[in-house]
């Protein structure tokens, strides 16, 4: 009899957490080996970078799934439930299912277990649950975004007929190194011979340490700004218009229903990626603008209730919060803007707040369920050093934090995202954004 989808998370919770890493991919080849090896039985996109990847990875799949391919989609982490990890045609499995998956799986795991130094890593179990689902799908092609880094990133024993690289920046400073050039060696391990690669404009020694390994590897390497980019973007109401020149022909009047210009650039790679798989050849324009025009991204920039509006958005380190920032003041205008922010404490939160600080008319400092969350009181020694005593409030418990920021928001005049009126950004943490998402109502997606 297969356990409950409650015992399954408890089992894969008491496996080695996320964060901490192994750097070897012999545990998770062994499992793949005694599955059949599934991550060979598709073609596969996969997806690397500091932000974005999730985002874009929903772009791809749903590109793929207008040109009627059958996708399975593994992203990490999840907001709100495991489940959201391993989709497949653009849904996540139902709990039946992924407690079908986990058990199919089981026996294989214990066999690893049992041979090995350590046991399956959390990450490396449903990596294997993810692969194995998708083969049983059977799925058209596979779009698979790294948990961390790259090259033993347990997703690397697949091997990607198109890598797509979003733009690198310091994050996971303790685990991948603290300068983009460093972390970038990890993340181009997943460039693989005979590959296309798809790469966002970068910095200069980060783009030099991905051309070198594209050339080392014999992959075609394909750069935002030469290859293909973003023509041109204005902010439209619940979204934005783009014009994006793909690697075969530019698309011009596409609504993307997301907020931000980096939601704008993601959308190019997205395009670039599936016309990369295709072998080069041109969506039609009405195809892709019906693809874009469906798009979701929960948990980035989304706006999940009104008067005063609600955003929550999933940046969780410095490089995320400024586009975060940016797309805010491009989008909304909000006064005052009341933040909410809970973060993790091994992120550069200091920084993130420096980046809050200008935009935010006051922040209430929380934290979320975890063990990793900095404490609410530790947080708001940091942001009164930053924010001024007068403009920072402490809650320990999330939806305290909400109810709080609602109110300071209502302050504002009038009750939309209209100009001089209040608004309210929780962020700081993956995390953090998923359980608000949960107490404001929003569906597992």
């Amino acid at each position: 009899m297969n356990p409950s989808y409650a015992e399954v998370e408890q089992l894969l919770l008491g496996r080695w957490p996320e964060t901490r890493l192994d750097p070897s991919l012999d545990r998770i080849a062994a499992i793949c080996r005694l599955l059949g090896d599934p991550q060979k039985a598709y073609p596969v996109v996969h997806l690397t970078g500091t932000n974005g990847k999730t985002s874009t990875s929903r772009m791809i799949d749903t590109l793929l799934r207008a040109l009627d391919l059958r996708t399975g989609r593994f992203t990490s982490p999840h907001l709100q439930s495991m489940t959201e990890r391993i989709c497949i045609d653009g849904a996540p499995l139902s709990e039946p299912l992924f407690v079908e998956a986990f058990a199919d799986v089981a026996a294989y795991a214990q066999i690893v277990d049992d041979s090995s130094e350590h046991p399956l890593s959390y990450f490396e179990m449903i990596v294997a649950m993810a692969f194995a689902a998708f083969a049983d799908a059977p799925i058209d092609v596979a779009v698979v975004e790294v948990g961390m880094g790259g090259s033993w990133d347990a997703t690397n024993v697949a091997d990607g007929q198109v890598a797509v690289i979003t733009p690198i920046g310091v994050d996971h400073a303790a685990y991948l190194g603290d300068r983009p050039e460093i972390i970038a060696v990890e993340k181009a391990g997943i460039i693989k011979p005979g590959s296309h690669v798809i790469i966002a404009d970068q910095s200069p020694e980060v783009m030099d340490v991905l051309i070198q390994r594209a050339l080392e590897v014999g992959s075609i390497a394909l750069r935002e700004g030469v290859d293909f980019g973003v023509n041109d973007r204005v902010t439209a109401l619940g979204g934005q218009q783009v014009s994006l020149q793909g690697l075969a022909g530019a698309y011009d009047e596409i609504f993307l229903p997301l907020h931000g210009a980096h939601q704008a650039h993601n959308a190019a790679y997205a395009l670039a990626a599936v016309e990369a798989f295709t072998g080069g050849s041109k969506p039609t324009p009405d195809l892709v603008r019906s693809a874009f025009s469906q798009v979701t991204s929960p948990g980035r920039l989304e706006v999940v209730r009104r008067s005063p509006t609600v955003l929550l958005d999933a940046a969780h380190n410095p490089h995320g919060a400024e586009a975060t920032i940016q797309a805010v003041q491009d989008a909304f205008s909000f006064s005052p803007l009341i933040g909410v922010v809970g973060a993790m404490a091994d992120k550069d939160v200091e920084e993130m707040l420096r980046v809050f600080e200008p935009v935010m008319a006051e922040i209430v400092c929380t934290q979320n369920s975890t063990p990793r969350s900095m404490p609410a009181a530790e947080l708001a020694e940091l942001a009164r050093d930053i924010f001024g005593d007068e403009r920072v409030s402490v809650a320990d418990r999330l939806d305290d934090a909400l109810e709080r920021a609602v109110a300071m928001a209502d302050g504002g005049e009038g009750g939309d995202d209209s100009i001089g009126s209040g608004g309210v950004l929780v962020t700081g943490s993956v995390v953090t954004v998923g359980e608000a998402r949960t107490l404001l109502g929003g569906a597992v997606t």
